[in-house]
C-alpha cells in the first residue's frame, strides 16, 4: 500500500488494488505464532517500471504463519517497534497524515505491509528521504510483493533484509540479534555508497535542472546528460577539467613559481629532499615556516607556524610520510586566518574562513573531554557522512595541543582557544564560517586570477590573511594554495553564515542556458512487430542526419553498425546508447521481460510506440493476463512527459486504453480507415495514421488531422510491404511514419525513409526476409508464437493466391518452432494456428529449450496440429535440429512453393540457403 507521501499519479489509474489486509479477518485455528517471515527474492527496479515510475526495490515476502496473525493480535509486537523505530509515527500511509500508519498497526495489518515501512525508515535512519511504497499480495496464498523507494540499491536492499530480521526478532526474541549493532552497520553501509556532498550537491542542482544522470562506477564517477550532450564529473572535477591544471596544482613548488612569475602574493618556497635540507631551508627563508607534502591534498602532513629546527625536523617527517614524491616543501608562515575562495568557470562563487578544529575551554573539562563532548553536535559524523566532521585526536593533535601548553587530560581556562588541527579543513575537524560578500574586490580578482594561471576550471585558492575584506597585498597575506577538486562542503553547509549553491555555477558552465542535455528517445514495445517499427524508425532518423543509437533483440547498434550483438531488448543496452558519446538520437525495443526485471533503466521517453499486445509470455513472473501484460508494455506510455508523444496502436483495444495514461499528446494508428474511434479522434483536432483504400485501386497511408488529410505514402510502393501483401509490415509502417513524425520528422523525410528501406536479411535480419531459390520462394521470419505466426502465415497466404506466384496456388510448408518459456497451452495454440495455414508442418526446437526436455517443446506444437482435425495440414513432422528440419522443408518443396522457416538463428539460416543457392539443379529436380 501506499506509503507516507503519494505515490506517482500514474499509479493512481493502474493497478492499485487497495491493501485490504485490516478488513481480512483472522481464520479460526490458525497455526501457531512464529517468526517466519522470509524473503524469496529480491530485485532492484533503475527506473519506471510496472510497479512505479520512481527507482525502487522488490520483495517478494513469505508471511509463512504471520500470514494469519496481524499486527493487533501479537503481544507487545506495536510498541517494541515503535519504540525502536519512532521515526513510523510520521508516516502516513493511507489515511495521509502523520500517524496514520500508526493507526494501522494498532488496527492490525500483515507484516509485508509493516516490512514495507520498516525498510522506508530504515533508509531515513541512514538520513535519506525516501517516502514511497506499496505491499501487493502476490498468486500464492501468503505471498507479498513488498516495493519501496530507495536513494540508495545497495542500502535500501539491506534495509529491506534488516527489516524482516527486526520484525522476525520483534515476533520471537532472537538472543543474537542485535538491532543497534545492525543499524550501525546500515549507516556505515550508507556512508560507503553514497555520493560525496559535492558530488551530491551537483547532482541535485542538475535534477532541479531536469539533467539525467548515471553513475558509471561505485565512487563519485558520474555521467550528466545523454549521447552526444554528455559531461562527466568526479567529485568536483570535470569533463572540462585540464589535465594539466591538476598535476600543476598537485605540485606545490610549481604552483608558487607559476603565481609568483603572474605578479600574484605568495610566500617563500623551496623543496627539500632531507631533514637537513629543511633545516637549513628554514634559516635561509626565515622562521616561523611551514612543511608540506608536494602533492598532498586536504591539509594531511602539513606543519604549520614551525619555530625552531627541531620543530622543522619533526614537520619534514610528518609531510614525507604525506608524499610519493618523497620531496617536502618549505615555505614562509604567513599569519592570519585561512580563507577558501571557491573560483568556478573563471568567477569567484563563493568564500569561506576556515576554522581548525578546536575546542573552548570552560574551567570544567579536560582537552579530552571538550573533544567528545564536540563530537556529540548531531552535525557531526564520520568521514563526509554530515555536514561536519569528528574531532580525531592522533599524535599530530597531540603534539599541537602540547605546544599550545596544554596536555589532553588538562582543564583549559574557560574562553581558552585550543586547537586540534594545523589547518581549517573540513576533512580534520574544522569548522567554515561564510564569508562571500566580505570579500575584497582586489582579493576575487586576484583568486580568479590565480585559477586561470593554473588552468582550472573549477579550483579552491586558499589565503592566509588577517582578513579577506581588506586587500592581502596591504596586509600581507598570500596565496598558500590552488587546489583542483576543491570540496563544496563548507560553502554549501557552512556552519555559520548563509549557505552558498555553488552547484549552479558548475551546471550552468557544464550546460549553459538553452543547451540540451537529453537525446531524443523513442520507444518501441508491443508482442510482435517491435524490432521491424524500430529499424524503420531509426531508418527514417538517420536520413535526417541523426547518429542513432538503436537496441534490438538482435544486438546494438551504432550509427548503423552492430557492436554488440545479443538480446539489447532490456535496460542495460538502452542504458549503454545513452552513455555513448556519439549518439544523438536513440530507438530503444523494450521488451517485458527488461522491464519486469530491472525497469526502463532510464526515466523519460519522449516518444512511445505500442504496437500490440496478444497472449505471450503469459504465465511468466505472476503474468496471467492479457491486462496484467498490457500494464506492463505500458510503462513506457507513461514515462512520455508532457511534451512527448504516445503513438497507440487503434486496432487494439487493450494498446489505445493507454492513451489515459499518458501525460504528453497522443497519435493513434490504424489499419482501418473506417475505426469509429479514429474518427472521434481527428474530429477534436488530434492526429492518426491510418490507410485508406483508394477509389482507382491501391492503399495509401494518410495522416488525419481535423478536417485535413495528408497523404504520406502509397503502400505498395514501400519495399518493406512487399506490395502491400505483408500486412505485419503495413502496420509496423504506419507506427514508425507517426513515430517518426512525433520525434518532428517532416512527412518529406518519413515518405523517403519507408521508401528506402528495405525488409533484406541485411537490414532486419529474420524479419520478413524474402529468398529466391530454384523457383521456390523462402520467407525466413521470427514468428514463434501464434500471432506472429498468423501474421506471416497471411503474407505466405498472399504470396501464394492464384496470379502472385503463376496461374496455379503453390502449397504452403512451414518450419515452427516457439520458446520453450511459454505455456503448455500457447504451444499447442502455435500448432493449431499452423494447422489452418500450411499444408506441411515440421516442428524444430530452439537451441536452448528453456527448461524444458529436449522433444517436449516439439511435441506440445505437434499436439496443437493433431488437435486441428479439420485445418489444411496434409503432412506434420518433428525434426528437433534446425538446420535438418530446413533441409526437409527445402527438399519437400517445388518451384512455385513457398516455404516460411521460423528460424531461432537468422544467420546461420540465410547461409544455410545461400550454400543450397550455389549449388546448381538438376533438370531432372
Amino acid at each position: 500500500m501506499s506509503d507516507v507521501a503519494r505515490v506517482n499519479q500514474t499509479e493512481g489509474a493502474r493497478r492499485v488494488e487497495r491493501d485490504e489486509d485490516a478488513k481480512r479477518e483472522p481464520i479460526e485455528n490458525k497455526p501457531p505464532l512464529s517468526a517466519d517471515l522470509k524473503i524469496l527474492e529480491s530485485q532492484v527496479l533503475r527506473g519506471p517500471n510496472y510497479w512505479s515510475y520512481d527507482p525502487a526495490i522488490r520483495l517478494l515476502v513469505d508471511l509463512g504463519s504471520l500470514e494469519h496473525w496481524p499486527s493487533n493480535t501479537i503481544p507487545g509486537f506495536n510498541d517494541a517497534l515503535i519504540d525502536l523505530l519512532p521515526g513510523l509515527k510520521d508516516h502516513g500511509c493511507s489515511l495521509h497524515r502523520p500517524g496514520g500508519f500508526i493507526e494501522r498497526l494498532r488496527d492490525g495489518t500483515w507484516m509485508g505491509h509493516v516490512a514495507e515501512h520498516v525498510a522506508l525508515e530504515l533508509q531515513r535512519e541512514t538520513g535519506g528521504s525516501t517516502t514511497r511504497g506499496k505491499t501487493r499480495r502476490a498468486g500464492t496464498p501468503g505471498h507479498y510483493n513488498v516495493v519501496y523507494a530507495y536513494l540508495e540499491e545497495q542500502v535500501g536492499l539491506a534495509a529491506g533484509k534488516l527489516a524482516v530480521r527486526l520484525l522476525n526478532h520483534l515476533v520471537q526474541a532472537n538472543p543474537t540479534f542485535d538491532f543497534a549493532a545492525e543499524l550501525e552497520s546500515l549507516v556505515l553501509l550508507a556512508d560507503r555508497a553514497a555520493f560525496g556532498p559535492s558530488t551530491q550537491a551537483i547532482l541535485d542542482e542538475a535534477a532541479r535542472r531536469d539533467i539525467p544522470y548515471i553513475r558509471l562506477n561505485d565512487q563519485s564517477f558520474v555521467q550528466l546528460g545523454q549521447g552526444k550532450y554528455q559531461q562527466r564529473i568526479r567529485a568536483t572535477m570535470t569533463s572540462r577539467t585540464s589535465a594539466l591544471g591538476v598535476d600543476i596544482a598537485g605540485d606545490k613548488k610549481l604552483t608558487t613559481s607559476l603565481l609568483a612569475s603572474a605578479g600574484l602574493p605568495v610566500p617563500r618556497s623551496e623543496m627539500v629532499r632531507s631533514a637537513d635540507e629543511a633545516a637549513a631551508m628554514a634559516v635561509r627563508i626565515g622562521y616561523p615556516v611551514v612543511t608540506k607534502p608536494l602533492d598532498g591534498n586536504h591539509g594531511r602532513g602539513v606543519s604549520l607556524d614551525l619555530q625552531t629546527e627541531e620543530d622543522v625536523r619533526r614537520g619534514f617527517e610528518r609531510a614525507l610520510r604525506r608524499t610519493r614524491s618523497g620531496i617536502v616543501v618549505v615555505e614562509s608562515f604567513i599569519q592570519g586566518n585561512d580563507y577558501r575562495v571557491l573560483v568556478i568557470d573563471g568567477r569567484m562563487v563563493a568564500v569561506a574562513e576556515r576554522v581548525p578544529a578546536h575546542v573552548i575551554g570552560d574551567n570544567e573539562h579536560t582537552v579530552q573531554q571538550l573533544v567528545e563532548i564536540t563530537n556529540r553536535d548531531p552535525r557531526r559524523g564520520i568521514g563526509h557522512e554530515k555536514v561536519l566532521t569528528r574531532i580525531k585526536i592522533d599524535d599530530a593533535a597531540e603534539e599541537l595541543v602540547t605546544r599550545q601548553g596544554f596536555a589532553l587530560d588538562a582543564v583549559p581556562p574557560n574562553g581558552a582557544f585550543v586547537k586540534l588541527a594545523a589547518t581549517g579543513n573540513m576533512s580534520t575537524g574544522g569548522i567554515s564560517i561564510d564569508r562571500t560578500f566580505e570579500a575584497d574586490h582586489d582579493n576575487v580578482e586576484i583568486a580568479e586570477e590565480a585559477a586561470r594561471v593554473v588552468g582550472l576550471d573549477v579550483a579552491g585558492i586558499d589565503f592566509l590573511t588577517p582578513d579577506i575584506s581588506q586587500p592581502v597585498r596591504e596586509t600581507g597575506g598570500a596565496i598558500v594554495e590552488v587546489n583542483a577538486a576543491p570540496g563544496f562542503r563548507m560553502h554549501t553547509h557552512p556552519t555559520e553564515g548563509e549557505p552558498q549553491y555553488v552547484a549552479k555555477a558548475v551546471i550552468d558552465m557544464l550546460f549553459p542556458q538553452g543547451t540540451p542535455a537529453r537525446i531524443p528517445v523513442v520507444a518501441v514495445t508491443g508482442s510482435n512487430g517491435k524490432t521491424t517499427t524500430a529499424r524503420m524508425i531509426a531508418h527514417i532518423v538517420r536520413g535526417l542526419g541523426y547518429r542513432v543509437g538503436m537496441t534490438t533483440t538482435d544486438g546494438i547498434y551504432i550509427d548503423g553498425r552492430l557492436v554488440k550483438q545479443a538480446d539489447a531488448s532490456g535496460p542495460r543496452s538502452a542504458r549503454m546508447v545513452l552513455q555513448n558519446p556519439r549518439v544523438d538520437f536513440a530507438v530503444f525495443e523494450v521488451a517485458r521481460g527488461g522491464i519486469l526485471r530491472e525497469g526502463l533503466g532510464y526515466s523519460l521517453n519522449d516518444v512511445a510506440v505500442v504496437l500490440n499486445v496478444t497472449g505471450d509470455h503469459l504465465g511468466l513472473k505472476e503474468v496471467n493476463s492479457l491486462r496484467q501484460l498490457a500494464a506492463i508494455k505500458r510503462v513506457i506510455v507513461e514515462a512520455v512527459p508532457r511534451t512527448g508523444t504516445a503513438v497507440l496502436n487503434a486496432d487494439d483495444e487493450l494498446v489505445v486504453e493507454m492513451r489515459t495514461h499518458c501525460s504528453g499528446a497522443v497519435i493513434l494508428f490504424s489499419m482501418r480507415d473506417d475505426n469509429e474511434l479514429v474518427d472521434q479522434w481527428v474530429r477534436r483536432g488530434r492526429k492518426a495514421f491510418v490507410i485508406q483504400s483508394q477509389p482507382g485501386g491501391g492503399e495509401m497511408m494518410v495522416l488525419r488531422e481535423g478536417r485535413r488529410s495528408t497523404q504520406i505514402g502509397w503502400v505498395h510502393l514501400l519495399p518493406a510491404t512487399f506490395e502491400g501483401r505483408a500486412r505485419a509490415n503495413v502496420q509496423n509502417a504506419l507506427a514508425a511514419a507517426a513515430a517518426a513524425h512525433a520525434a518532428g520528422a517532416h512527412l518529406h523525410d518519413i515518405r523517403q525513409g519507408l521508401r528506402s528501406f528495405h525488409s533484406s536479411f541485411h537490414e532486419a535480419p529474420g524479419r520478413m526476409n524474402l529468398f529466391e531459390l530454384h523457383g521456390v520462394k523462402v520467407v525466413v521470419d521470427y514468428a514463434h508464437n501464434p500471432h506472429g505466426l498468423a501474421m506471416a502465415g497471411d503474407f505466405v497466404e498472399r504470396l501464394t493466391a492464384p496470379g502472385a506466384n503463376g496461374p496455379q496456388p503453390g502449397r504452403r510448408i512451414a518450419v515452427i518452432a516457439t520458446p520453450g518459456d511459454r505455456r503448455d497451452e500457447d504451444m499447442r495454440e502455435l500448432g493449431r494456428v499452423a494447422a489452418n495455414l500450411f499444408d506441411t508442418v515440421i516442428v524444430r526446437e530452439d537451441a536452448n529449450p528453456r527448461g524444458r526436455r529436449r522433444g517436449e517443446i516439439a511435441q506440445q506444437v505437434m499436439n496443437g496440429i493433431k488437435q486441428a482435425s479439420d485445418g489444411r495440414v496434409q503432412s506434420a513432422e518433428i525434426i528437433i535440429d534446425e538446420g535438418p528440419a530446413i533441409d526437409a522443408a527445402l527438399d519437400h518443396a517445388r518451384p512455385g512453393d513457398v516455404v516460411l522457416l521460423c528460424v531461432d538463428k537468422p544467420a546461420d539460416a540465410w547461409r544455410h540457403l545461400e550454400a543450397r543457392r550455389a549449388v546448381p539443379v538438376s533438370p531432372a529436380t
